[in-house]
């Protein structure tokens, strides 16, 4: 199933049920993102940037409203679908980053191309010069910084096919000159795929250029 559309109808963290989200450009509206296009989520902590994410993603469920692919409510959506929906059409970089501490960095990055053969070696060693930590290559995780360790999971996130790919707080611990780097190899990819971008910050700090963006 591909993903030309995720709508969002009357969707409302269950957290927030009994004082509602006013203010807010997402819950409880009538939000579509379109396939090709970029969208920055802005919010400040607290206001559920990550619970977003995980929503779209079919991590969590405990929410009010609609959240639908396609015309496709994903409430309805079995493991099955779940998981070529994540190897061939969802891309997802967690705030959390969610690498493995022992392995080394390119293994984190090896454990999700085996499973989508998205990537030869060669561009995933590309990748990894591109961002300025080509050296950190063969090292455990544990060892590296946190900005390199968010630029791994950013090249770990490239490493398949994808309609959607969901960023949250991609760039929080990369200064302007890597934030930019990132942002160009992210956009690159995208467009190449034709792919959409929703990126959350609680900040206009990530350097993609943006079609729409909404404040959380």
């Amino acid at each position: 199933m591909n993903i030309d559309n995720i709508e969002m109808n009357e969707v409302l963290p269950a957290v927030f049920a009994a004082q509602g989200a006013p203010g807010s450009e997402i819950w409880c509206r009538n939000v579509a993102f379109e396939r090709g296009h970029s969208y920055l989520v802005s919010a400040q902590s607290g206001t559920g940037k990550s619970s977003l994410c995980s929503y779209m993603y079919g991590y969590r469920s405990d929410y009010s409203g609609r959240i639908s692919f396609s015309g496709i409510d994903i409430a309805t959506l079995g493991i099955s679908q779940w998981c070529e929906l994540r190897c061939r059409h969802l891309a997802y970089l967690p705030q959390e980053m969610r690498l493995f501490p022992e392995l080394s960095a390119i293994e984190n990055v090896e454990l999700k191309n085996r499973l989508t053969g998205h990537r030869n070696r060669s561009e995933i060693e590309q990748m990894f010069e591109r961002l300025g930590i080509q050296d950190k290559i063969n090292q455990p995780v544990a060892y590296l910084s946190i900005g390199q360790q968010q630029r791994v999971a950013i090249i770990r996130a490239l490493c398949q096919p994808f309609d959607f790919i969901l960023l949250d707080e991609p760039v929080s611990h990369l200064d302007e000159s890597n934030n930019h780097l990132a942002a160009k190899l992210v956009s690159e990819e995208a467009k190449r795929q034709g792919a959409g971008i929703i990126a959350t910050s609680v900040g206009n700090n990530v350097m993609i250029t943006v079609d729409k963006e909404y404040k959380l």
